[in-house]
């Protein structure tokens, strides 16, 4: 009996030896593909580390850009607006020439007498006669 008893711990540990072996090459294939998904990974961080420092770079660009462009809007818009404020002003002015100038004209012209009343058939014919005497060349007859 105690020749089985040591053949069945015997063969129990051979067992379980299988077992662990099979147990090992498992996890074997599995430290592999970790290993070559951590190669896979390392190459796209780098690249990443690649991406970020160009988009960096980019950021950097565009501030600087961006400054330049707003300090030139920022002048452009003052001018602009002193320019519009120039010629409001100066718009004014003109307003305030031409009224002056209108009411010289105004008084300045003699009184008119009144024409006549023409019927409406006579007031063609005068409209229709001095059309045709602006149309002769020199002002001469036709």
């Amino acid at each position: 009996m105690s020749h089985s008893f040591g053949m069945v711990i015997e063969s129990l540990v051979a067992v379980l030896l299988l077992l662990t072996i099979g147990y090992c090459m498992l996890l074997n294939k599995r430290l592999l593909r970790l290993k070559a998904d951590e190669q896979s990974l390392k190459a796209t961080i780098g690249e990443l580390i690649t991406a970020t420092e160009i988009a960096e770079r980019a950021i950097g660009g565009l501030k600087h850009t961006v400054r330049d462009v707003n300090e030139n809007l920022g002048s452009q818009l003052n001018s602009a607006t002193d320019m519009s404020r120039q010629l409001t002003k100066l718009l004014a002015e003109g307003d305030g020439v031409l009224r002056r100038i209108s009411k010289i004209a105004v008084a300045a012209r003699p009184a008119e007498p009144e024409a006549p009343k023409l019927s409406a058939a006579q007031s063609i014919a005068a409209a229709a006669q001095a059309f045709s005497e602006r149309r002769r060349p020199n002002g001469l007859a036709a």
